[in-house]
Formats: C-alpha cells, sequence, structure tokens
C-alpha cells in the first residue's frame, strides 16, 4: 500500500540492498571489527573533512538519541527541547529513564528553538536545589517540518556554549535540512558549533542505521559503552555500516532527501488549491502539516493512511518518501478534490 504515514513507510533503495547482498558473504568478526564499519567510519570523516572523528553506528533514531543524551547529562542535568520535539513526545521517556536528567519542553509555534525562547530556561545554574541546565537539544527537521538555518544553529550553539552547555542535533532528517537549505553536513554541524550530532538513514532510504557523531572528544569518551549497556551494540555491524558506505560516499543520502522533498513541494502545491483546506506550516522539507473537516479527513482515510498531528482542531501530517511518485501525489489529489468538491 502506498501512502504519506511516514517516511519510515517506505522501502528500501535499490542500491543499499545491493551494498547488504554484497557484505552478506563469509565470515566477519563481530561487533564493528570489520572492514565494512571500518570503511563507512572513513566515509563519514571524508563526508566532514574531519581525520579525528569517530562515528558511532547504531540501529533506530530512539537508540542514537539516548545515547548521544547519556554522553553529554548527569541526572541532575536538564535538557532544553522543543515541546514538539521527538525526544520528548514520540520515545516513551526513554530519555528521561536513561539519563536520569529532566525536559524541560519549551513551545514554539514552528518546531524550531530559539536563543529568546531558550533563555528564561537558563538559570539555577550552582542552586543545588535545582536541575542544571546542560544540553540544548535541537532537531533537524524538526517535527513540523521546519528546517533550521544554519545561522539559527550557529546562534544557539553560541548561547549553549556561553553557558557551558553542549548543543546536541537529532538529525534523523538532517539530510532533508541540506537538501532545502543547499548546504553541506560540515556547514551544518562544524561549522556551525554542534557538539554532537545524529546522521539518520531508516527514513532515508536504508533498512535500518543511524550514525552518532561526537565532535567533542570527552563526549566521544564514553559512548561505546553507553552504546552498549542501551543495547545499541550490533554484533554483526557491517550490515548497518555496509549501507552508509554507499549512502554517503555516492551522494545518496542527500539524493533522496532531495526527492523526498521535491515530493512534498510537488504535493503542496496541489493541496493549496484544495477547498477550505489549510497549511499550517511552512513546507521546508518532506513534510506538509494541513487541517480539513473531519467528516473530509474521515473518509481520505478509507483510502489513505495518516497520521493525527493536533486532534484538537483536525491537524494532519502527510510525510512524503524518496520512493514518492508523481502518480502517487496525482492520485491522492485527486481523491482530495472530489472529497472536497
Amino acid at each position: 500500500m502506498r501512502s504519506f504515514g511516514s517516511d519510515n513507510n517506505s522501502g528500501v533503495h535499490p542500491c543499499i540492498m545491493e551494498a547488504l547482498t554484497a557484505a552478506n558473504s563469509d565470515h566477519a568478526i563481530a561487533y564493528g571489527d570489520d572492514p565494512w564499519t571500518a570503511e563507512a567510519a572513513a566515509v563519514v570523516r571524508e563526508l566532514l573533512g574531519e581525520e579525528a572523528i569517530e562515528p558511532f553506528f547504531l540501529f533506530n533514531g530512539t537508540g542514537a538519541n539516548v545515547v548521544a543524551l547519556q554522553a553529554c547529562t548527569l541526572p541532575f542535568h536538564s535538557i532544553l527541547c522543543a515541546a514538539t520535539a521527538h525526544i520528548a513526545v514520540d520515545e516513551c521517556g526513554a530519555p528521561v529513564k536513561l539519563t536520569g536528567a529532566s525536559l524541560k519542553e519549551i513551545d514554539t509555534p514552528d518546531g524550531k528553538l530559539t536563543p529568546e525562547l531558550v533563555r528564561p530556561h537558563l538559570h539555577g545554574f550552582g542552586f543545588e536545589h535545582h536541575s542544571q541546565p546542560r544540553v540544548i537539544a535541537i532537531s533537524q527537521t524538526t517535527e513540523l517540518g521546519t528546517a533550521y538555518t544554519t545561522d539559527e544553529v550557529r546562534a544557539l550553539a553560541d548561547l549553549a556554549h556561553a553557558h557551558g552547555m553542549i548543543l546536541f542535533v537529532d538529525g534523523t532528517r538532517i539530510a532533508n535540512a541540506c537538501a532545502q537549505l543547499n548546504v553541506s553536513l560540515r556547514e551544518m554541524t562544524i561549522d556551525c558549533g554542534v557538539d554532537l550530532f545524529t546522521l539518520g538513514g531508516t527514513k532515508n532510504g536504508l533498512m535500518f542505521g543511524e550514525v552518532l557523531v561526537p565532535l567533542r572528544e570527552e563526549l566521544a569518551q564514553h559512548i561505546r559503552y553507553y552504546r552498549k549497556q542501551t543495547t545499541q551494540l550490533y554484533s554483526k555491524m557491517r550490515y548497518i555500516a555496509a549501507q552508509f558506505i554507499p549512502y554517503l560516499r555516492e551522494g545518496l543520502w542527500l539524493e533522496n532527501a532531495r526527492r523526498s522533498n521535491a515530493a512534498a513541494q510537488m504535493l503542496y502545491d496541489e493541496m493549496r488549491g484544495v477547498k477550505g483546506l489549510e497549511i499550517t506550516q511552512k513546507v521546508e522539507s518532506n513534510a506538509i502539516f494541513f487541517i480539513l473537516p473531519k467528516s473530509i479527513t474521515d473518509r481520505l482515510r478509507e483510502r489513505y493512511f495518516f497520521y493525527d498531528w493536533d486532534e484538537s482542531r483536525n491537524e494532519m501530517r502527510l510525510v512524503c518518501s524518496w520512493d514518492t511518485t508523481e502518480e502517487d501525489i496525482r492520485q491522492f489529489c485527486d481523491y482530495l478534490k472530489q472529497l472536497t468538491a
């Protein structure tokens, strides 16, 4: 079934499947001591232009986020994030449970934190009765499909560093942001002062897998142990790593993101003329948020799967994938226009 429910729903890119098949031969030393993992790590370093970086490969986004936050925090720390952030809404409390740190959720109109929104929460430093602000955590792109510009990321990094804090970027869809803004991964991370980030693959054509990239030596020091404790150390690591070799070296990460972004723009262009439909967020990646009467969305659901976002006002979310086609969009919009005619 083709749908606009999530970029998790799409299949695996053929080049990635070929890489998995090629890795599926003979024996290889487990837990990352294999040629594929060594090569994939080298490709990450090449992409970022930094030889000293040690990337860590993990199963999924939640695991990568939790391992990253464990590397940054102690149980008396706090993590500042948007109220819509994945770590706050969609990870079943895993960041709090596994770090012991508290989450400070900040309301935003578009999913993006700003220095102005964060500053009121930067207090209590050195006061033993308050959790100590330690991490500013942002999602790139945000859960509302919006993209932080490099200037916006740099402003948050400067704010964090001025208070002895860390800027962490949940980069499950960071490829979509780079594609939208036409910037390199280095420009989006290292050059902006990011301290550690994840680079997603699962939502962008991989079968499974994420990379956690610490950009400060002290943050990298214990990640291998947190990864093991958090059950994210895959014994047959070659199958995660093998995917990232063509994904990064051949530019598939950016190509797939451009495809899903372009599909969302095409879908937006078709939808915005629909009678009674309201687009609620800027379309800056591969997601569209919209409002229609429930009587219409209920009928739309008879043929297509998608998620509610804000049930109180019947706001819905559509997500395009790397393999979304013009025909998918045309059929969806034809049916939508039929329902709203």
